[in-house]
């Protein structure tokens, strides 16, 4: 291989390494802000109208690790998404939390709109969110059987990512 056809391969790596560190830095400064340890616990209303609360929720799971997922019904990345959460929740328990949506008959209304059959707990004015230190959606918070926040993520992201962490959060 000559001189030229290296250095554009330097060069590319480079640039690959350059987006990848943009990339994971931008996912940290996102989610800095979450607390470390147990999860904070939220009571609210449930899009079907009743009240619950995180504790209550969790322990209908049994013990095994959960997904959070922030999301709101004006968000297009959020939609982009709903297919990974639809497929995750056949194996996982998944409590999806409304951020800014509406009251419980328009987060109802949304859902039953785009076809979804979540669990999802009201967050109208953004104080869930909030506690959990996410000033973003979509968001993804994983909690282990213990009640701990493992991971956490702002943006994209696949069901297979998803289904690693909740299953490392289960494992280990």
């Amino acid at each position: 291989m000559s001189a030229a056809p290296r250095r554009r391969w330097r060069r590319w790596l480079v640039d690959a390494l350059l987006v990848v560190a943009v990339v994971a830095g931008v996912g940290w400064w996102q989610t800095r802000n979450v607390p470390a340890g147990a999860a904070p616990d939220f009571e609210t209303l449930f899009a079907d109208g009743q009240p619950s609360s995180l504790a209550h929720w969790r322990a209908a799971q049994g013990e095994r690790a959960v997904l959070l997922y922030f999301w709101a019904s004006w968000c297009p990345l959020c939609r982009s998404v709903e297919g990974s959460v639809d497929a995750l929740q056949a194996d996982w328990p998944v409590l999806t939390v409304a951020m800014q949506s509406g009251d419980a008959a328009a987060v109802a209304a949304v859902m039953a709109e785009r076809g979804l059959a979540w669990t999802a707990a009201l967050d109208a004015d953004g104080a869930i969110a909030a506690r959990y230190g996410l000033r973003g959606v979509p968001a993804f918070v994983i909690v282990d059987a213990g009640g701990r926040i493992r991971f956490a993520e702002v943006g994209y992201t696949t069901a297979a990512g998803l289904r690693a962490r909740l299953w490392w959060a289960n494992t280990f």
